[in-house]
């Protein structure tokens, strides 16, 4: 395992996301919020050598936005690479947008505007992003968007999740779906696909009640199934509990499918930030009949208790079956951090721990002011066949800068 400085210049970079083409996986493209020229943008970084070296550009805003985060990164067969974000403008229009590659990262179509939003009445954020990229799936190369639709963020306001499909690999667009008509506020939500094309939505609802829940697709997201209760969630503290932090930590849903050929095929597996221990910790549940119904969640890792571990990212390779999530630890230093990979090659049943940064960071830099962000996701992508990619916001050098290890 190598740690490779993705982004070099000296700007603030934050949020990152990685995609691998699974028929050339020395090609890999990474996005994240950079703010090389002031405010924040979508900055795209590419690398044609598995990951030793990358080059940069910054996408164009739409006319009359100003900044952009939330950025996002998908790979579709043979050669596409979808970028959605979060953009907005001085009068707060938060609108959700995607970029198209067409070849491997090389350049991108203008801004597609995919969820428009109208001052302080809607803003479309916490966007992500994912593409069927399954083997047996009849709507392969189909992209699928999911957002916070939040309404009235002036006032008291609310949040749902929204769904939206692409059946011409991120070109257009078609009508949003409502996924969480119940809740009042929802968490980031994420999307996956299963070998035969069913699409899971992931969401957790922050009110009523704190609960990780699932929605599923059988038509390729036309339409969805009620909803189906993964397990209750006790939410990290937003400013974890530890003397000198003051970053913001958000309690998303990630969800990932086995498409591979193994016996493991068809498995589900929901992962979260969880502090029902006392502390934040990663925990997994698991579905054998296709998102019907959940295992009883398990930790995934073995950090002391009282440690504080957060921002799973996970993915499963589409050849060997093999899980594999990272997330942010501070056991070692008890303030410094660092990122840690929990692989399952049993199905989830048992995980294997490693550290895989060569250098413990400070979160604010060496600043005596306490850092408010050091972004809300880290991510991490297979590499078929065994092999994945990690990204992270890591200060090493001194400043936020995005790391990978391959």
């Amino acid at each position: 395992m190598a740690n490779v400085l993705v982004t070099p210049s000296a700007n603030i970079k934050q949020e990152p996301s990685v995609a691998v083409n699974y028929l050339s996986p020395n090609i890999m493209v990474a996005t994240a919020t950079d703010f090389v020229n002031g405010p924040p943008a979508t900055g795209v970084y590419r690398s044609l050598d598995g990951g030793m070296t990358w080059s940069s550009m910054i996408l164009p805003f739409p006319a009359g936005f100003t900044g952009a985060t939330s950025n996002v990164i998908s790979y579709s067969f043979p050669t596409t690479f979808i970028v959605a974000s979060f953009v907005f403008s001085p009068g707060i229009n938060g609108t959700a947008i995607v970029y198209v590659s067409t070849d491997n990262g090389a350049t991108f179509s203008p801004p597609i505007i995919v969820a428009p939003g109208f001052a302080t009445y809607t803003n479309n954020t916490e966007v992500n992003l994912n593409t069927d990229k399954s083997q047996a799936s009849p709507f392969l190369g189909f992209a699928y968007l999911t957002y916070t639709h939040q309404v009235n963020i002036d006032i008291v306001g609310g949040s749902v999740t929204f769904f939206q499909r692409s059946t011409d690999g991120g070109l257009t667009w078609q009508t949003p779906v409502l996924i969480s008509p119940e809740a009042d506020y929802v968490s980031r939500s994420g999307a996956t696909v299963g070998f035969t094309g069913i699409v899971y939505v992931a969401y957790i609802t922050l009110s009523p009640s704190v609960t990780f829940k699932v929605r599923r697709s059988l038509n390729g997201g036309v339409s969805f199934e009620p909803t189906v209760v993964v397990d209750d969630v006790v939410l990290v503290p937003t400013t974890l509990p530890v003397p000198g932090y003051a970053f913001l930590v958000l309690t998303s849903a990630n969800i990932a499918t086995d498409t591979s050929s193994m016996p493991t095929n068809g498995n589900v597996y929901a992962v979260w930030q969880d502090n029902r221990l006392g502390y934040a910790d990663i925990f997994l549940s698991r579905s054998l009949n296709d998102g019907l119904t959940w295992s009883v969640p398990i930790r995934v890792t073995n950090a002391p208790a009282g440690s504080q571990n957060f921002f799973p990212s996970i993915d499963v390779s589409p050849k060997t079956g093999e899980i594999t999530i990272i997330y942010y630890s501070n056991q070692l230093n008890g303030f410094l951090l660092d990122v840690f990979l929990s692989q399952s090659t049993d199905g989830g049943i048992t995980f294997i721990n490693t550290r895989i940064t060569t250098i413990s960071f400070d979160p604010n830099a060496g600043s005596p002011i306490p850092a408010a962000s050091i972004g809300n996701y880290i991510d991490i992508s297979s590499v078929p066949p065994s092999q994945f990619v990690a990204v992270w916001t890591d200060t090493r050098t001194g400043s936020q800068k995005i790391f990978a290890d391959i």
